[in-house]
């Protein structure tokens, strides 16, 4: 495949330290962007930034910011255009499979317990999964989407939905809302955002081995779980993530907005 697919470009990702963040991060990166990662922790976000300059153009910087707080995420932009100049592509990775999710660390066993289900769960967990994983998105798609319109050079949003926002999943009744959100905001913002030459695209991934399916991962129950729900019968790489994220940020892509593509395993037509 030809290289140097974004040479020039700088790309700002949120939830970069780990996941398909980082490697979507990485991935952009040995594509000839300049990256600008964003997450929560700083040792992290240094370990993450060091392992990104591995063997690309070294274009790395990283910044702790928090999507719930708008301030915090008009910093980001702010940091990432003094040091690089503008922004032309962003990912929206940041996100939580359920509100006691410490980002980064292994998540939790198979879903479907009693205390998961809707009918248990408090408010303040139902808004805390909705304000990272939908509002958290909208707020950084439209601070990006304002900078690309005052740059005047257009650009590409890529948002990180799920698999989930099609296929439900009882005890995660919060993260299959917040992220069919993600496919309709993207749907829809994207039409606003056509005069000026932004596309906005998501990708929903189905199970991958990242640290949030990890605690499904060292579970028996858990796995069978995933794969039951996988035609192809395996999970998906993070590197497949970064692919298809790769392709809407680039302009191999640039007939597509609106677009919401599922790398899942084939967990939607079967």
């Amino acid at each position: 495949m030809e290289s140097g697919r974004l040479e020039g470009k700088v790309a700002v990702i949120t939830g970069g330290a780990s996941g398909i963040g980082l490697a979507c991060a990485k991935r952009y990166a040995q594509e000839g962007a300049a990256i600008v990662i964003s997450d929560l922790g700083i040792n992290r976000l240094e370990a993450a930034a060091a392992d990104i300059r591995k063997g690309t153009n070294g274009k790395v910087m990283f910044y702790e910011a928090d999507v719930c707080h708008e301030e915090q995420i008009e910093a980001l932009m702010n940091a990432a255009i003094k040091e690089f100049g503008h922004i032309d592509t962003v990912l929206a990775a940041a996100g939580v499979s359920s509100a006691s999710y410490v980002s980064g660390e292994n998540g939790e066993g198979p879903v479907g317990s009693d205390d998961g289900q809707l009918i248990n769960k408090s408010l303040d967990e139902w808004n805390k999964v909705l304000q990272i994983n939908l509002t958290g998105v909208m707020l950084t798609d439209r601070l990006a989407a304002r900078i690309m319109i005052d740059q005047g050079t257009g650009g590409t949003i890529v948002n990180i939905a799920s698999s989930a926002a099609r296929v439900a999943l009882p005890g995660a009744v919060d993260y299959c809302v917040s992220k069919a959100g993600v496919a309709m905001l993207t749907h829809a913002f994207s039409v606003e955002m056509i005069e000026h030459n932004i596309r906005v695209n998501a990708i929903g991934p189905g199970f991958i081995e990242t640290p949030m399916t990890q605690g499904m991962q060292d579970d028996a129950d858990g796995t069978e779980m995933m794969l039951g729900m996988t035609p192809m019968g395996r999970l998906g790489k993070p590197l497949e993530m970064a692919n298809t994220a790769l392709y809407l940020a680039c302009d191999e892509s640039s007939y597509t907005t609106g677009a919401t593509l599922y790398p899942s395993g084939g967990m939607h037509v079967s």
